[in-house]
């Protein structure tokens, strides 16, 4: 044997070894990942689902734009799931189902019909009455991982008519006859490369893609293609064509939503349309397939001529295969593209809301969980609230936008269910779209005249000292603190106001009478009022604390005023009802918590007198906006040099809390009346809830009084009203008509009563 031929020998035998080393190599690591968690998946946020039943409060505009958000096809005749008809006060659709934490809701045809804003009929197609039916939530966010990775995972059974089918025909046309290479695809791509003279096709089959998105990099080298050949026959060799088929289109590159990559069919669907994959119709799956190729290229929303060429390109090739009829194809090139006007799952979407989700889960969850597990989190989210609530923003600023300074004005809102205390919207800026600074959770300022019904309510759970018709002294005075400096408050006005009744210190926001009343009632027991009210603050017992000197966010103004608007129940605010695995099961239900924390009756007059203060003191302007007959309760309050300007109020099923001031504490031209009661009010305008009706507690009577002088008297009396007193604590009644008030404004005010 020549020596050369010896070694020749030996260097195939060592380059075989090598080779198969490598070859187990490269199937232990197909082996290893394809088999075990394939991808991170990040976690997805949903709003609440909208249920619907007769009786229901929803406008028939409120409710189209929800379907509209939840990607619902409008059609003349129903053809599946995901469309809706119209007809006048009728709405015809053809729900989805979904998987929610205690049951799977079917997918199911449902026929609404309003009347007013109200739900006054709810029925099957085949006419059968429905107590209730529930639409499948909104998607408005998810919680992405640091390689920004996102996907929607789907499986076969899932796909859309044509998908496969079209996939295979542009992609690989031999897909279900090869091993995982195809040597008629290689030498045909040579073939026109070489014609061509240069690279103008490549040889790679659908499992070739799949290996290189899965395992490998974008180099472009021998070495790096020889690999991904390897392992494409690998994993053929262990697994079937329906698994690789369904990883890939899981795994395929389809666009990018700012830094984040939008990966798989599935995802890309929700994406470009704003629809479930399995909705998708023949034009529709055309262009997503044709996009594989080049997704930035043939981006639909940058390149909307290149993206509909090239899906016209994609129907004709499926017209020449006979996967589609020419009269399908005809039809499909006739639409146009239907891409949404922007990405639905953009970073952007509801930035504030988002940022308190993320806070609250990371209190029971590892980031890691969070961002890989595909955890699908339910929330209390209400788009309807929260698109109204950034409208009354938006559009309260734009009158304001005359005064001198207002355009630097920011702003925070929340708006949460009295009854449950679940958080329903959240505005963090003026730009409430743009993430950054979030004002609704972390803008901490003081809160003025907004402490005001904690000082009333400590005063009104003593009714041996304290009524509503209790004579307050409104008149200047100063007190040294402990640490020598004088106190010396000041009414807005820079009046004081005499003897008035006690009602009348909290309706007209009156500084001197209520610090008065704040001081005989003990600034620690204010503070511990307002602990009980939900404010967890250690705030000192300075007597500034009782003019609103201490700081809160707009959050932290809601859980205070939640107690209030819940009749003394404590419901700790919420937005987060349950979490699923990705599989579906069950995980954590975040449960409804009540605890009652302070006497019914104190809260009912608590709550008389602020609405009193909206029908009569600084709240009255809300009422040019909206019906009188709409009964609200609320407060205004104003910082020092009006550097904030807030309101919190409430009717029986809405509480919102607005915000404005500037980030640098600087001085504003607005007042909490001027300023944040405006958005208030436009709010509540567009949100139309329903009027306060809180139930008369058993230790609450009504009394007949003079509404000159707030004694007991004869409901026959000229000047006789009632007023709200618990059980003991009222006027004994007699013929005491006649009597003086202490002042005049008193007269004038209890006349206002019987308006």
């Amino acid at each position: 044997m020549r020596p050369w031929l010896g070694w020749a020998i030996k260097l195939s035998l060592v380059g075989l070894v090598v080779f198969a080393v490598f070859a187990v190599y490269l199937d232990a690591v197909v082996q290893e990942k394809f088999s075990g968690k394939r991808w991170t998946v990040p976690a997805k946020v949903y709003a609440r689902p909208l249920e619907l039943f007769v009786g229901q409060k929803l406008a028939k505009d409120d409710f189209l734009k929800e379907l509209d958000a939840l990607g619902y096809r409008r059609e003349n005749a129903l053809s599946g799931p995901g469309g809706v008809s119209v007809a006048g006060n009728n709405i015809e659709l053809h729900s989805r189902g979904f998987q929610f934490y205690e049951s799977t809701e079917p997918s199911q045809r449902v026929r609404v019909r309003f009347s007013g804003d109200y739900v006054a009929g709810l029925s099957q197609a085949s006419g059968a009455n429905l107590a209730v039916a529930r639409l499948e939530p909104l998607m408005i966010g998810g919680l992405y991982p640091a390689h920004q990775e996102d996907r929607l995972l789907i499986k076969l059974e899932q796909v859309p008519p044509y998908l496969i089918e079209t996939l295979v025909a542009i992609e690989d046309r031999e897909f279900f006859n090869h091993f995982g290479v195809s040597p008629k695809g290689i030498a045909r791509a040579v073939w026109v490369n070489a014609t061509a003279g240069q690279l103008r096709q490549g040889g790679s089959t659908l499992t070739q893609q799949l290996v290189k998105n899965f395992f490998l990099t974008n180099e472009r080298t021998l070495s790096r293609k020889a690999t991904e050949a390897m392992m494409a026959v690998l994993l053929e060799l262990h697994y079937d064509k329906q698994d690789i088929l369904e990883a890939y289109l899981n795994e395929v590159f389809l666009g990018q939503d700012g830094q984040r990559a939008v990966h798989g069919f599935g995802l890309a669907s929700q994406y470009f349309f704003s629809q479930p994959l399995s909705e998708l119709k023949l034009d529709q799956v055309a262009l997503l397939v044709g996009m594989v190729k080049g997704p930035t290229f043939f981006n639909p929303r940058r390149n909307p001529e290149r993206a509909l060429a090239r899906r016209n390109l994609v129907l004709d090739v499926l017209a020449e295969q006979g996967v589609a009829s020419l009269a399908h194809v005809t039809a499909a090139k006739q639409k146009p593209l239907g891409i949404t006007r922007r990405g639905s799952l953009a970073d952007s979407s509801f930035p504030a809301f988002m940022d308190l989700v993320k806070r609250q889960l990371r209190e029971d969850y590892q980031e890691q969980d969070l961002t890989e597990e595909g955890l699908r989190i339910f929330t209390s989210f209400d788009p309807i609230l929260q698109l109204k609530a950034e409208s009354a923003l938006a559009d309260s600023l734009k009158r304001l936008s005359g005064r001198k300074g207002v355009d630097q004005v920011e702003a925070g809102m929340v708006v949460t269910s009295p009854e449950s205390g679940e958080i329903q919207a959240v505005v963090g800026s003026r730009q409430p779209r743009f993430a950054g600074f979030n004002r609704a959770l972390d803008a901490v300022r003081p809160i003025g005249s907004l402490i005001k019904p904690a000082i009333y309510l400590t005063a009104l759970e003593r009714p041996s000292q304290y009524t509503l018709t209790s004579l307050l002294e409104d008149q200047p005075f100063s007190i040294k603190g402990q640490d020598g400096q004088v106190w010396s408050p000041q009414n807005f006005d820079r009046k004081a106001h005499g003897t008035i009744y006690l009602y009348q210190g909290l309706v007209n926001s009156y500084n001197l009478s209520t610090a008065k009343l704040g001081l005989e009632v003990g600034v620690p027991q204010v503070l511990k009022t307002l602990n009980r009210l939900g404010v967890e603050h250690e705030w000192p017992a300075y007597p500034s604390m009782l003019l609103g000197a201490g700081a809160l966010s707009p959050m932290g103004v809601a859980t205070m005023y939640q107690t209030m608007a819940n009749g003394g129940f404590s419901t700790p605010l919420r937005s987060i009802r349950n979490v699923l695995t990705a599989e579906g099961e069950p995980l954590k239900r975040y449960p409804f918590q009540i605890q009652q924390r302070f006497d019914a009756g104190a809260v009912y007059l608590l709550q008389h007198a602020m609405q009193r203060s909206m029908t009569e003191g600084t709240g009255r302007s809300v009422y040019s906006q909206l019906p009188r007959s709409l009964a609200l309760a609320g407060k205004t309050g104003t910082s020092n040099d009006s550097r904030d300007s807030w309101f919190a109020g409430f009717s029986q099923d809405v509480l919102a809390v607005v915000w404005l001031g500037r980030d640098d504490n600087g001085p504003t031209p607005l007042t909490g009346a001027t300023g944040a009661l405006q958005v208030w009010a436009d709010f509540m305008r567009k949100a139309d809830p329903l009027p306060l009706d809180m139930p008369m507690p058993e230790n609450v009577v009504q009394a007949w009084i003079d509404s000159s002088s707030g004694q007991g008297t004869d409901p026959s009396c000229p000047n006789a009203v009632q007023v709200p007193y618990i059980r003991g604590s009222q006027p004994v009644a007699g013929p005491a008509c006649g009597i003086q008030a202490p002042v005049d404004e008193v007269m004038d005010w209890m006349r206002g009563w019987l308006d």
